[in-house]
């Protein structure tokens, strides 16, 4: 990649709309066989219960495969690392839509899991250290925001598509899709300078902190409380609030526009005030599910609320995730996998409890308070951070007179990555 510069310019660079492109294919293909389930069920002969199974194993799969894959890819180049992932990110949907087999199916889509994790945590890197010190959460929030997009285009367009035609109509047009973003990878993201020295040791070294398992609790608290009560949303909105079946879709479209929303200001507000901005995601976050706990029975209400849990749930993510490789210093790989294990865990979590949950007396308020409390939760490692002043720095910058001075590294962190940590614009106090 070329060496960074202070350029505080609004304009991402082209990259990471490319590298967000790539993350819409991603949450699509994640997301998208939970409106196929009886389709697949009834073609590959299983259960709809068993066909379940292809979300759990996809999650699995990005748990388990985000940090290994980002290990096993360390000493290759990020740019045909990205190719690579979308070439077998194409290679599993084409042997699912191929198969009659469920086991088959089942295990590509463990394959396409790997390949997910490593396009994210490597996506990550390239986005954020191509856009520059000024804009990381900006970067992460257009990554974040391609996956948001898939909620509210891709997965509806893909669900509708795999019911005119069948289940593995979608996953013909994934592959396709991805096979032509590797070429556009291949064509718009610039390759290293130079060979990089990346030392697995280093990027375990990194880890040690103990401010980046802060905020991976916090990632594993906040998306858990949110996807919690949006697993079980349904239920909530034609149940208790009373809202028509038809209109369902029309809620969770505003949901996916207000996570859209709170990805690009969040953004925005995190590249200047982080603990800031996340406390105040979090607190207002806290408070939007504990209102949807005693107002959920009132469908103006819930509408209301479910859109602004969009908006205040998602618009800390690209400020966690942007914590979590600056304080991971000069290897920030395994620490962004680590970020995207931790959503899912978060996810799987949540959702369990939730569903114990809603099987309660609490019925459908049981998931929003569920909800609530691991919110609420989020604020302990975020105020333990906050009283560390974990994002002030007492590095001393470069002389004014030589703003590009190459330095050799002590350390395996390449010369762009010790620019970005010396020009952080996170030293900028709370």
């Amino acid at each position: 990649m070329p060496p960074l510069t202070r350029d505080r310019s609004s304009k991402l660079p082209f990259v990471v709309l490319v590298l967000a492109a790539g993350t819409f294919l991603m949450g699509t293909t994640e997301f998208v066989i939970a409106g196929l389930l009886p389709e697949i069920a009834d073609d590959l002969d299983v259960s709809v219960s068993q066909a379940g199974l292809l979300i759990t194993a996809f999650a699995a799969g990005m748990i388990v495969g985000a940090p290994l894959m980002a290990i096993a890819t360390l000493r290759l180049p990020r740019r045909s690392t990205l190719i690579l992932a979308l070439v077998v990110f194409a290679l599993g949907h084409t042997v699912a839509a191929l198969s009659s087999s469920f086991a088959v199916v089942l295990a590509a889509r463990v394959v396409t899991a790997l390949a997910t994790g490593a396009f994210w945590c490597i996506g990550a890197v390239v986005a954020t250290t191509a856009a520059g010190p000024a804009a990381t959460s900006r970067a992460l929030g257009m990554l974040l925001g391609g996956m948001t997009l898939a909620s509210v285009a891709g997965v509806p367009l893909g669900s509708w598509l795999g019911q005119v035609s069948d289940w593995r109509g979608p996953f013909w047009v994934l592959a396709a899709l991805s096979a032509g973003a590797a070429a556009v990878i291949g064509r718009f993201i610039p390759d290293e300078e130079r060979r990089e020295t990346r030392s697995v040791r280093a990027e375990f070294t990194a880890l040690r902190q103990g401010r980046v398992w802060l905020v991976l609790s916090a990632i594993v608290l906040l998306l858990g409380g949110v996807l919690a009560t949006y697993t079980y949303i349904s239920p909530l909105l034609t149940e208790r609030a009373g809202i028509p079946t038809w209109a369902v879709p029309l809620v969770l479209t505003g949901y996916g526009l207000g996570a859209l929303l709170g990805t690009t200001v969040g953004g925005r507000m995190g590249d200047h005030r982080p603990l800031a901005t996340l406390i105040t995601a979090a607190a207002a976050t806290t408070l939007v599910l504990l209102l949807l706990v005693f107002l959920s029975t009132s469908p103006v209400a819930t509408v209301v609320l479910v859109t602004v849990m969009g908006v205040t749930g998602f618009a800390a993510t690209p400020v966690l995730g942007a914590l979590v490789m600056r304080f991971a210093g000069s290897a920030p790989t395994l620490a962004s996998a680590l970020s995207s294990s931790a959503s899912n865990v978060g996810i799987a979590i949540g959702s369990a409890v939730a569903g114990i949950a809603l099987s309660s007396s609490l019925q459908q308020a049981g998931p929003p308070l569920i909800g609530t409390v691991a919110a609420a939760l989020t604020l302990v490692p975020l105020t333990a951070l906050a009283l560390m002043r974990a994002t002030r720095t007492t590095a001393t910058p470069p002389p004014p007179a030589a703003p590009h001075l190459v330095v050799e590294p002590v350390t395996t962190a390449t010369t762009a990555e010790a620019e970005r940590i010396i020009h952080s614009p996170f030293s900028r106090s709370e």
